[in-house]
């Protein structure tokens, strides 16, 4: 039996359908525990039982694995604690500025259709989903329908919000972070993936993957403010914490923009090949850049930006496929997913150096920490 599963690709930028074959050994017993209708399984590496219920110490991290599961990952050892099994492509996690819950994207997968039915449109037409879970029972707390193919999800500072983009209906779902209910929906350009929110949750800025743009979204308003040009084929953005300076990556110019939001001039800096996402440390000192290049020629680095002098100041080695990224609260550490290897890099960030790679879910996406 053949599964179609919805991905969104960076290699040409465009959507591609993905088939998975459910008929081998072993993808036969790995399916078998998958859930129905969405509901999880949770399998735990803990044995000892002692940190049931309660968070570890020294920090959580979780990815996104579009293999259709979440790792949940202690960052004092650095070992997956818990697998949250998905029926779905799961492609973008994050924790929740209070620490309490954990979102995730998932494009549901369909099944293999015959006839006048197996045509392009019939395999858009499902809407994807964000799920919630308790961070520290790993219980799913609530789940919602979204757009088509839903992207990145982003919590705002504030608390408040919790905003989906919808990559196939050019748009943001912005929900209520409380009762999950939906506020809005907010029209963007054509393909907004990634994104990031300001500090003071006024705005959200999400690249557009099919135009060379980043939409700015008000918060406020609930309305599409401006369009920056920033360069081609923007995958994911980053802001720092004062608000000024947008940094958004360009898969197809191996580069990323640096954008002075007041004035409106850009620098272009070039990284490595295939540039994905992009994390600012909570100091705005260095932009993380991961470069994941294609499946076919995977990169494996992430290019370390200096956002005073613009300049990329070191280039450190990772696993196939650099995707995700994301640092620890005090900047120590920067944590790297890995597509085509299945980790993740732990990377000394004042050494520049791979300290352990953690083996993790299938193709990991999005990562998320929280101390």
């Amino acid at each position: 039996m053949m599964k179609r599963k919805m991905v969104i690709g960076l290699s040409g930028l465009v959507l591609v359908v993905g088939l998975t074959a459910c008929g081998n050994g072993a993808n036969t017993k790995q399916n078998s525990t998958l859930p129905t209708n969405n509901d999880q399984t949770v399998l735990s590496n803990n044995t000892s039982g002692q940190n049931d219920g309660v968070l570890a110490e020294g920090g959580i991290y979780y990815t996104a694995n579009e293999g259709g599961s979440i790792s949940k990952i202690d960052a004092v050892n650095n070992v997956v604690i818990e697998t949250i099994r998905i029926d779905g492509s799961v492609h973008n996690v994050q924790i929740s500025p209070d620490g309490k819950t954990v979102g995730v994207t998932v494009v549901p997968e369909m099944p293999e259709m015959s006839g006048s039915e197996n045509n392009h449109n019939s395999e858009h037409a499902m809407n994807g989903y964000a799920i919630f879970y308790d961070t520290a029972t790993n219980k799913k707390i609530h789940q919602v329908n979204v757009g088509l193919h839903p992207a990145h999800i982003v919590f705002t500072e504030d608390n408040k919000y919790t905003l989906i983009s919808n990559n196939e209906d050019n748009n943001v779902t912005v929900l209520d972070a409380k009762t999950h209910e939906e506020v809005a929906v907010i029209p963007t350009g054509n393909g907004p993936h990634g994104f990031r929110v300001s500090a003071d949750s006024k705005f959200a800025y999400v690249a557009n993957m099919n135009e060379d743009t980043v939409s700015v979204l008000n918060l406020q308003t609930m309305k599409e403010e401006r369009k920056i040009t920033v360069g081609k084929s923007p995958v994911t953005t980053g802001v720092t914490s004062d608000g000024q300076t947008l940094i958004a990556t360009l898969n197809a110019e191996d580069a990323v923009a640096i954008v002075d939001l007041a004035s409106g001039s850009s620098v272009k800096v070039p990284v490595g090949a295939g540039p994905a996402q992009v994390f600012v440390q909570s100091d705005d000192k260095y932009a993380i850049v991961a470069n994941q290049g294609t499946e076919k020629n995977p990169s494996n680095s992430i290019s370390k930006i200096d956002l005073n002098t613009k300049q990329v100041v070191t280039t450190i080695e990772t696993g196939k496929g650099a995707h995700g990224v994301v640092t620890s609260k005090d900047n120590t550490r920067i944590y790297v997913t890995n597509m085509f290897d299945n980790t993740v890099s732990v990377i000394d960030n004042q050494e520049n150096k791979v300290i352990t790679q953690v083996k993790v879910g299938t193709t990991p996406n999005g990562i998320s920490f929280m101390p």
